[in-house]
């Protein structure tokens, strides 16, 4: 297959889990590409996204690997002869990379949860709110360019119409912190509250009154896959988005999520306390 001019981080995921199988087989490059026939050369842009590779050659690869994982091996060939172009294509060269690969991540997300302390989740944003957020920063976007991070973010939120199940941690200080106007808040509020009513999604709050709460660090979007291997943990930075896969830290963060679960109100008393606030603001 040809050189992928630009690789995204999907492409590279399933590069990355071949090249842990092999690892785990300990093999090396030119070792796994002779026994493909190939040289290790090409196994290294197969393993970096660069190179596109075949549902025969992964299941070949992880035969090879001794792989015994079978339900990962069905999900790394159904990876490699995927060709989905979502709706988040049409961005593509327009917005940065990550906000797409954050998007082909939701769509293809078996259960998808968020831990947010001064933000209302992306996914939840009304269109004001999402503007402001977007635009506070420093120097300012072109108004077209802010334009079409609002449209793409809330278009994000195509995601909650499907049955997908989908938690989010959010709390107090973020329902509480006034982005735009009162008017605007009320409004946000009550976005998060007619969300919060479908079947597949659970909305849960963590007040300020709560004792020994020491993981307001703990900010986060984790993102399942068809197999737990598969999981991503998306965290913002002031460098950028960071994409995390490696299997401790997805333990870590799968236990830190938890935590955050445990320590909030349940899904009945969070939707009241929401309530509270939006007749507060």
């Amino acid at each position: 297959m040809a050189r992928r001019t630009q690789v995204t981080a999907r492409q590279e995921r399933l590069g990355t889990e071949l090249r842990k199988l092999r690892e785990a087989a300990g093999l090396k490059g030119r070792e796994a590409a002779a026994l493909l026939g190939t040289d290790a050369g090409r196994l290294s842009q197969i393993e970096s996204g660069v190179a596109g590779v075949s549902e025969e050659t992964v299941r070949r690869l992880v035969a090879h690997y001794a792989c015994t994982d079978t339900e990962l091996a069905d999900a790394l060939a159904a990876m490699a002869t995927e060709r989905t172009r979502g709706w988040w294509e049409e961005y593509r060269g327009r917005l940065p990379t990550a906000f797409l690969d954050l998007s082909e991540l939701e769509h293809h997300a078996t259960h998808y949860c968020d831990v947010s302390f001064l933000h209302i989740p992306g996914l939840l944003q009304t269109e004001d709110y999402a503007r402001r957020i977007l635009g506070h920063r420093v120097p300012e976007l072109p108004s077209a360019e802010l334009d079409l991070r609002v449209r793409h973010r809330l278009a994000r939120g195509v995601v909650l119409e499907h049955p997908t199940p989908f938690t989010t941690v959010i709390h107090e200080a973020a329902l509480r912190i006034r982005v735009g106007d009162r008017v605007a808040a009320r409004a946000q509020l009550s976005s998060v509250l007619d969300v919060s009513e479908r079947d597949h999604v659970t909305v849960r709050v963590i007040p300020f009154d709560l004792d020994g709460f020491a993981g307001a660090d703990s900010a986060m979007v984790y993102v399942g896959g068809v197999v737990p291997k598969l999981d991503t943990v998306v965290r913002d930075g002031p460098h950028g988005t960071a994409f995390i896969d490696s299997e401790a830290q997805l333990g870590r963060f799968r236990t830190l999520f938890h935590r955050m679960e445990a320590a909030s109100l349940d899904p009945g008393r969070s939707r009241d306390f929401i309530r509270r606030l939006a007749k507060e603001v």
